[in-house]
């Protein structure tokens, strides 16, 4: 090998072993932190340059929740909500149920114990003249009544211990709105015609269920109907009769009809037709103006027993009047009505003093329920609301909220958020009407406006 060509190849040597020093003196650890080879580069167990320093990653400060999110809590909340119907509902009741109370089995043996809960058998009847059977343990329970909007079928459950049952067997389908009465016995369908324009009223009675009897689903429910194209309808707060206006050609005509008799009576007539009512309580039934964004709206108190002797206007008594968008929901007490304008404000108004308060939240009377004291109000307030013709946008559906449940005090003004139903662990957004309570105010029910599916919210 010539001089030149030896030197050339030192060169190349030196280069090659400079290259591969400083690759292996660059290249980062990867050393693992339990002592052991496995996961390592191969390469690098042999490397004399490599940091003996194991890489700590850095420490990450996770951010401040000002949300006032608490894990423990959110949880419990999340499993107080819960879908009660598996399918769309057209209206829906509740009403207290008896049932047939679990008692606590003893234990095998004889031994001292909680033992566990089984269901209170119906006792045998013992033997010999003059003994009485003990009679067996009961409790009464809210239970829910629920209509089917596709099919008409009525289904039930009770509230602590959801599980749906079909109650009747008689189908009339696409119900659009269910009303039910005297405790669940009574029930008021209404649905369009085959033509598509003309409203059917049909009212029925549900056959009684007996304590201890199994469901089976093939209940059939008979009635009659009421006249064609019943213009708006509501139900008493004892829930025995109902009130509807329906139009006769130059009149409104107002009736009401006990649930129980079928007797019905005539209160009211007026030649303007554009009326929504409300039975906030037994003796004043409320009239509102239809709304519309825009529109002063009146709202008048009519004698639930008597009504008008004669013309719409004599003895009308006018409550209030000169709100756009106007929608009102009467109290129980009827010393109170909760009322909206077409800017969503809520408003509550006394009867006695002519006064009213602002309450601080934006959302529609038709999203809210009275608590049976009239002393709180339950509603499901939109999170946020885009600019809008208001309620009309909400009522043609071009708007649909995202709400959450919120509790209203109206002796100490204080307004508490319960629940954002879409915030919480697999949440869903709602947006709530139909709302109502149980008679101990332990659950609150509601149905999504989006799907109309039935859902109910553990109070206590």
């Amino acid at each position: 090998m010539s001089k030149r060509n030896f030197i050339l190849l030192i060169i190349v040597l030196v280069i090659v072993v400079i290259a591969i020093f400083g690759f292996l003196y660059f290249r980062p650890a990867t050393n693992t932190t339990t002592g052991e080879n496995t996961g390592t580069n191969f390469f690098s167990q042999f490397n004399p340059f490599a940091s003996n320093k194991t890489k700590t990653p850095p420490v990450v400060t996770p951010p401040v929740d000002v949300s006032g999110y608490i894990p423990p809590v959110t949880q419990a909340i999340n499993a107080k909500l819960i879908k009660v119907s598996s399918m769309p509902v057209a209206g829906y009741t509740v009403f207290s149920k008896e049932r047939l109370k679990d008692v606590v089995a003893p234990l095998l043996g004889g031994g001292v114990g909680e033992g566990s809960l089984a269901p209170n058998p119906t006792p045998t009847l013992p033997k010999g003249k003059g003994v009485t059977p003990t009679p067996p343990l009961t409790e009464f329970m809210p239970a829910l009544r629920y209509v089917d909007r596709a099919t008409g079928n009525i289904y039930q459950t009770f509230a602590d211990k959801i599980e749906e049952r079909k109650f009747s067997g008689t189908v009339i389908p696409q119900i659009y709105e269910a009303l039910f009465g005297n405790k669940g016995l009574s029930v008021v369908m209404r649905y369009l015609k085959g033509d598509g324009r003309t409203i059917e009223t049909f009212v029925g009675n549900i056959p009684k269920e007996y304590l201890g009897t199994n469901i089976d689903g093939t209940a059939e429910v008979k009635g009659s109907f009421l006249p064609e194209n019943i213009e708006d309808m509501s139900l008493s707060p004892d829930a025995g009769s109902i009130f509807y206006l329906f139009n006769t050609g130059d009149n409104l005509v107002g009736a009401t009809m006990n649930l129980t008799t079928n007797k019905k009576t005539q209160i009211f007539t007026s030649p303007f037709t554009e009326w929504l009512s409300g039975w906030g309580n037994n003796k004043t039934i409320t009239l509102t103006t239809k709304p519309s964004s825009g529109i002063p709206g009146y709202a008048y108190g009519i004698d639930a027993a008597t009504g008008l002797s004669a013309q719409a206007g004599k003895n009308l008594n006018k409550i209030l009047g000169g709100i756009n968008g106007l929608t009102t929901l009467p109290s129980p007490d009827g010393k109170l009505i909760l009322y909206n304008d077409d800017s969503l404000g809520l408003f509550v108004y006394h009867l006695d003093t002519k006064v009213s308060d602002r309450l601080g939240l934006k959302t529609l009377p038709e999203k809210c329920v009275w608590g049976i004291t009239s002393d709180v109000v339950f509603c499901s307030v939109p999170k946020l609301i885009e600019i809008g013709q208001y309620p009309d946008a909400w009522y043609q559906g071009e708007v649909s909220f995202s709400d959450q449940l919120w509790k209203l005090d109206l002796k100490t003004g204080n307004a508490t958020m319960l629940l954002d139903p879409g915030a919480v662990n697999g949440g869903e957004e709602i947006d709530g009407i139909k709302l109502a309570l149980d008679a101990d105010e332990n659950y609150l029910f509601f149905v999504n406006k989006k799907d109309s599916f039935l859902w109910e919210f553990g109070l206590k």
